[in-house]
């Protein structure tokens, strides 16, 4: 994805009247966000679904490896006091909100798009932590979870490379021009590491 794609130059700066950004971002944001609540949202009913029947399976429960119900059963899946999905329903949701924002030609200040870029290092960090209890601890892989990550990391980069060329975030003219260019190849490494530790976990079971 090169930077025309994703955040044409011509939407603005810095400045009283807020920071825009392209249709790109927007979308990005969007198509992500979705994701994000569409997989909170499967999660979330099947939790429900499992804490009525306790034998219940959610769909996504393939094999002793690829198994939400696993994952649904454990702690770790309600570390807040309630369902974990339950709060990506509201900052998915919310992602895609401020995209449809931008689509409609909404311009945010800089403290806001420092928030949004607080909020999606909260979550890629969450997201890290859940993975490594996943591959390490519960011993289970959820898909639908699986993919809330994906959209987690993608919009965290790309809003991350949007503040910093935008001035949001204060950074070296080499960095500028590095995101300008190449912000593609850091969500494509970030998710590439993920799988390899997924294949590399659990590589008898695959290759058996």
């Amino acid at each position: 994805m090169t930077k025309a794609a994703v955040d044409p130059a011509a939407t603005g700066r810095n400045g009283e009247d807020g920071i825009g950004a392209g249709k790109g971002l927007a979308w990005l944001l969007v198509i992500t966000g979705a994701a994000g609540v569409l997989a909170a949202w499967v999660i979330t009913i099947d939790k429900f679904k499992l804490l009525e029947d306790p034998n219940f399976t959610p769909g996504c429960s393939l094999n002793p490896i690829v198994s939400c119900g696993n994952i649904m059963k454990s702690e770790q899946a309600s570390v807040f006091g309630f369902p974990n999905p339950m709060l990506g329903l509201v900052t998915y949701a919310a992602v895609v909100a401020i995209g449809a924002g931008l689509l409609a030609g909404a311009r945010y200040r800089r403290w806001y798009w420092l928030g949004l870029n607080a909020g999606m290092l909260f979550g890629v960090g969450f997201c890290t932590w859940l993975m490594y209890q996943s591959l390490y601890e519960i011993n289970s892989l959820c898909l639908w979870c699986c993919l809330a990550w994906v959209a987690t990391i993608v919009m965290f980069w790309f809003v991350t490379s949007h503040n910093v060329r935008r001035g949001a975030i204060p950074a070296p003219s080499g960095l500028r021009t590095f995101f300008d260019e190449f912000t593609w190849i850091l969500p494509v490494l970030h998710i590439g590491i993920i799988g390899m530790l997924i294949l590399t976990r659990w590589w008898d079971f695959w290759t058996s």
